[in-house]
């Protein structure tokens, strides 16, 4: 899958709109084998997601519906999210792109969030705490000066697309913590606003954003403990 997230990454340009690349994703999906993870997720609710990629630009957190009036302008951060399942098992990873040129502040942040991810796994591995993971990211964010979004965490993956158990990006006694063992996969995904954690949903139901308004940025990997380490199964720069 991270392959069709680099062939993503070379259409990402001022002026393209993001139901095209959706369209990209879904051809590349399907020609790998696979089929999108996410297109229909939720029928059961009445509003399933109708896209193969998740597309959020700027203050936009996650979950934003790919459009054809949805278009790209310089300076932009720009959010991809997908989910892929092959030979019955789903894998799922997300990038934040610079558009274009964007200031040193949207740089900076997309930066400390790629790496609060590298720090997070950095922590884990067999035998280790799952809030190793979380207490990294936190630690990382907070020195940068940002927020980790609390009200959307991470998750297992495998079988299902979202699976037990779930794993926060921040540090909370509420959660379940437990020692990770080989052969847990795990979906990991800092999500870091420039401003507060607070968010809203948007109007389509699907859509969170920024309540300051303040830009924010998303990075995902989706991981397997082994019994020497961490494998991360969706590597892509």
């Amino acid at each position: 899958m991270a392959g069709i997230m680099q062939k993503i990454e070379e259409n990402v340009a001022p002026g393209q709109n993001t139901l095209e690349l959706d369209k990209l994703a879904t051809e590349l999906v399907f020609a790998h084998g696979g089929a999108p993870s996410f297109k229909g997720y939720g029928k059961e609710t009445g509003n399933p997601f109708p896209a193969t990629i998740c597309a959020s630009i700027n203050s936009e957190i996650v979950h934003g519906i790919p459009a054809k009036n949805k278009i790209l302008q310089e300076g932009d951060i720009f959010k991809v999210d997908i989910g892929m399942k092959y030979k019955g098992l789903h894998t799922d990873m997300a990038r934040t792109f610079a558009v274009g040129k964007v200031n040193p502040e949207a740089q900076k942040l997309i930066d400390a969030t790629e790496q609060s991810l590298r720090e997070g796994i950095g922590k884990i591995g067999p035998g280790k705490m799952l809030s190793c993971y979380s207490k990294a990211v936190q630690k990382y964010v907070g020195k940068n000066g940002y927020s980790v979004v609390r009200n959307l965490v991470g998750h297992g993956v495998g079988r299902e697309l979202h699976e037990d158990p779930q794993v926060p990006n921040y540090y909370n006694k509420k959660y379940q913590d437990f020692e990770l063992k080989p052969g847990m996969t795990l979906a990991l995904e800092p999500m870091v606003n420039a401003g507060g954690f607070e968010t809203k949903l948007g109007h389509d139901g699907w859509v969170f954003l920024t309540k300051d308004g303040s830009l924010s940025a998303h990075y995902e990997n989706t991981i397997l403990i082994t019994e020497k380490g961490v494998e991360v199964l969706t590597i892509f720069n």
